[in-house]
């Protein structure tokens, strides 16, 4: 799940770029998108990675921008590290609306799976 995660964020991060020049709305809908999707999708035995997977995804995306294109997430002559900081904190409202979906709806599956439980009686 999570190499599926990056690799949508890394298709939209292109396409984004494709259409302009920094990254931009298109990556963050799709960022929010693809945590929630992940969150329901993932097998109760993989939660914790997903659960912990939204952060490290962002950091994942923007840091391989930052490296090979800092002006899409900073400024030009940034270096990785300013570039980095610059793009995360540029999608921080992205990153904690995903990071916080997700969390819900794990949180909610867990319950409903807690509840349904068979009980060992």
């Amino acid at each position: 799940m999570a190499a599926l995660v990056v690799a949508l964020l890394l298709t939209a991060t292109t396409i984004d770029l494709a259409l302009g020049d920094r990254l931009g709305l298109l990556f963050d809908l799709t960022f929010v998108t693809v945590c929630a999707r992940a969150a329901l999708m993932v097998r109760p035995a993989d939660f914790f990675t997903v659960g912990v997977l939204p952060p490290l995804a962002m950091l994942t995306a923007v840091l391989l921008l930052a490296i090979a294109e800092p002006g899409a997430v900073a400024h030009a002559q940034d270096g990785a590290v300013q570039a980095t900081v610059s793009g995360l904190s540029g999608h921080a409202v992205a990153l904690v609306i995903g990071y916080l979906l997700c969390l819900g709806v794990l949180a909610v599956r867990n319950q409903v799976l807690r509840t349904h439980a068979p009980t060992g009686s």
